[in-house]
């Protein structure tokens, strides 16, 4: 397969696209930055907002679109909901591309489209498009529009994958974007206190080599034909609360952490566990990496990068 992947530098994008290039398939990214982690995936520099509709600086055909690029701090957004706008506009001129390239897109949407909600398993038919707790989330709310109306009317193939939490290899890149827990590992290994918003939220956390077997699950798919109109959560189908995450950390590092809780900030999912029934089913996708096995795998991570010591 030949794949455009948008957001090629990000954490998702750089483990799919090493998986697709190790089993042999050719990858073309965009970004707006290099990829700091590895020289391995061609990137063009390439800020998608000013792009005019449908025109991007790629060449020849590719067999599938994966559109990841975006702004993700959910905070930040509320803080500067500009940046979910330019959000849409990205999604739209990926669109714009894959409709006139006729060229089937796989978007990365959040489970954040699901809201606040407060009961344990949500299925994909569950989303509330009307209520957007957080600008990210309707930006993601509204790329989904954007591609269920070009699916609708143009008949685009379109796989849509709602992330959970995603961490693990290539996601400590501190000074691009603080992702909770490399956040959490750098401090409490370095006796820094850290704040936890929301100590009981139940977030479902997924570990990013689970991750990217279901998005390149997803890709074989829809470039098969064996789909071509879904909707399906990627995580890992557990919960587990902040203060858990909290421990686990602090167990792994063998250091008390100095830590303080407040209540969520506004725009914050506090609840959230995947069903992953549709990913079983069409994709054959089983995550294998729980949060217990996940975090110390981060850990040592971060330690081969020298983020951390590697003697702790």
């Amino acid at each position: 397969m030949r794949i455009l992947i948008t957001g090629s530098s990000g954490q998702i994008g750089t483990n799919v696209g090493l998986a697709l290039r190790e089993r042999g398939d050719e990858v073309v990214g965009l970004d707006v930055r290099a990829n700091t982690w590895t020289p391995e995936i061609p990137t063009t520099i390439c800020d998608l907002t000013a792009c005019a509709p449908g025109e991007l600086p790629v060449e020849g055909r590719f067999d599938a679109v994966l559109h990841l690029a975006a702004h993700a701090k959910v905070f930040e957004l509320v803080e500067q909901p500009k940046r979910a706008m330019e959000n849409m506009q990205m999604a739209f001129n990926v669109l714009e591309y894959c409709r006139r390239s006729a060229t089937p897109i796989v978007f990365g949407s959040s489970r954040e489209v699901y809201g606040d909600i407060h009961r344990h398993i949500t299925d994909e038919s569950e989303a509330d498009f009307v209520v957007a707790e957080s600008p990210y989330s309707a930006s993601k709310i509204a790329g989904e529009a954007y591609i269920y109306s070009y699916a609708q009317c143009y008949g685009l193939p379109c796989l849509v994958f709602r992330f959970s939490n995603v961490y693990g290899r290539y996601d400590c890149d501190i000074d691009r974007m603080e992702r909770v827990i490399p956040l959490f590992i750098r401090r409490i290994a370095d006796g820094e206190p850290i704040v936890v918003f929301g100590p009981d939220k139940v977030l479902d956390f997924t570990y990013v080599d689970d991750c990217a077997d279901g998005v390149v699950r997803g890709l074989d798919a829809l470039v098969a034909g064996r789909i071509r109109r879904e909707t399906i959560n990627v995580a890992y189908g557990q919960g587990a609360t902040l203060q858990d995450l909290v421990n686990l950390i602090s167990l792994a590092l063998r250091k008390e952490p100095r830590v303080t809780y407040e209540a969520a900030r506004p725009g914050e999912v506090t609840r959230y566990v995947a069903d992953l029934s549709k990913a079983r089913e069409l994709l054959g996708y089983a995550p294998r990496v729980p949060l217990t096995a996940g975090v110390p795998r981060a850990i040592r991570w971060q330690q081969s990068t020298g983020a951390l010591a590697a003697d702790l």
